[in-house]
């Protein structure tokens, strides 16, 4: 249990740092490109830090040594993807649910969903992508002085 509320710190402050990083980024980008481009790049190389991030810091290299690859960054893409969807259809069922909500409702609402979202991302990345790697068990090998012939 406490390795992985240690992860899970870890989790928050890597991914909450590459947040604020990207929004500053984002920002900056926004008034130099189409705000629809620049989110799209940071979006992609803010995911591909936070993996890389995750990878050696928060589950402390568990899929492997060096660089995360693309099987681990494809599944936690995946997982992006997932919470993007749900953190979406929170703020669209809340349009549904009540018409024109404050900024400060809709706020809490995207920082609930948001928060939700991110414990689920964890525990996928935790399961799913980040699992330690077993080694295969070791098959008995047969020798010239093992065999036993049988007469």
């Amino acid at each position: 249990m406490k390795k992985t509320a240690g992860a899970f710190i870890r989790f928050v402050v890597c991914g909450g740092g590459i947040g604020l990083a990207s929004s500053g980024a984002l920002l900056l980008a926004a008034g130099r490109m189409n705000f629809a481009v620049a989110n799209a790049i940071v979006t992609v190389l803010s995911t591909l830090a936070a993996t890389e991030l995750h990878h050696r810091i928060t589950f402390r290299g568990a899929a492997g040594g060096g660089w995360a690859g693309w099987r681990v960054h494809s599944k936690s893409a995946l997982t992006l993807l997932a919470a993007y969807a749900f953190t979406t259809a929170a703020v669209l069922g809340l349009d549904q649910a009540h018409p024109h909500p404050g900024a400060l409702l809709t706020q809490a609402v995207y920082l609930a969903a948001s928060g939700l979202a991110g414990i689920a991302r964890f525990v996928a990345l935790r399961l799913l992508v980040f699992t330690p790697r077993t080694a295969e068990p070791e098959q008995p090998r047969l020798s010239r002085d093992g065999v036993t012939v049988a007469a």
